[in-house]
């Protein structure tokens, strides 16, 4: 496989990053874009003998300074967001999400193994401490569905329902009003999981993660897509760090709007 191709093959990882990390898809793709125009003009900073994946996340972080994904912690907040600082959603998120060991997330963030290792842990106990959440499932597999009713309920979250169809999941956010909703992409009856969400985002705003076997199908950064991206099969940390994530960017974006 060329160099080009290698490249190619984990840009759409780099894009969930990316979109997990900011909260946005528009701002994360931009955050894509960015550095592979820079990897154009200046590519002999490239390192040619490290593993592509690894030079990719650290070309990104050389580029996308932290300041400008708007760190929490920069904006005067206490509680939980306090406990979020970016180094430390970004150690979880890179080691938990996109796979890296300790010692190469060290490396594309420049920092000490065992900070990752703490800012993992640390990120770890403030999700399980603080960013409980009433939840649904959209999921027609009943082994997965409970696979993730327990990890849910392991961080003090409630399962608020979990359904299997398009119908029955606008019905219940309806009615029971989540504050996190995951959801898979094909459902029981044929229907869609993405228009499951549309319907449900056209009624009230809730973080959405969605649960897929083929990420990259998400991820081509050319239409609107997904913010948060979990890929089948699963770990749980990865859940774990995703539901955190994604609670954490929502509920920043809600004390926002009390503020204005």
């Amino acid at each position: 496989m060329s160099f080009r191709q290698q490249l190619a093959s984990q840009l759409p990882f780099l894009r969930r990053y990316a979109r997990a990390l900011t909260g946005s898809q528009s701002l994360g793709d931009a955050a894509v874009r960015e550095t592979l125009e820079a990897l154009l003009e200046v590519p002999d900073e490239w390192d040619q003998t490290a593993p592509v994946k690894t030079e990719l996340f650290k070309t990104f972080h050389r580029i996308w300074k932290s300041e400008m994904i708007a760190p929490l912690e920069s904006r005067g907040r206490s509680g939980v967001i306090a406990e979020f600082p970016v180094k430390r959603r970004q150690s979880l998120l890179l080691s938990t999400v996109e796979g890296f060991s300790a010692d190469e997330v060290a490396i594309i963030l420049g920092i000490g193994e065992m900070d990752v290792t703490q800012h993992v842990q640390a990120a770890r106990r403030a999700i399980e401490d603080a960013l409980s959440a009433r939840v649904l499932i959209i999921e027609d597999e009943s082994i997965i569905a409970l696979h993730i009713k327990q990890i849910v309920e392991s961080l003090g979250h409630e399962t608020i329902a979990i359904v299997r169809t398009r119908a029955e999941a606008v019905a219940k956010a309806h009615e029971e009003r989540p504050e996190l909703v995951l959801a898979d992409i094909s459902l029981a009856d044929g229907s869609s999981g993405i228009d499951a969400v549309k319907d449900i985002l056209a009624e009230q705003t809730v973080p959405v993660i969605f649960i897929t076997a083929f990420p990259e199908r998400l991820l081509t950064g050319e239409r609107p897509e997904p913010t948060y991206l979990i890929t089948k099969p699963f770990e749980p940390e990865t859940v774990i760090a995703t539901i955190g994530q994604a609670l954490l960017m929502h509920r920043d974006v809600d004390l926002d709007a009390k503020a204005a």
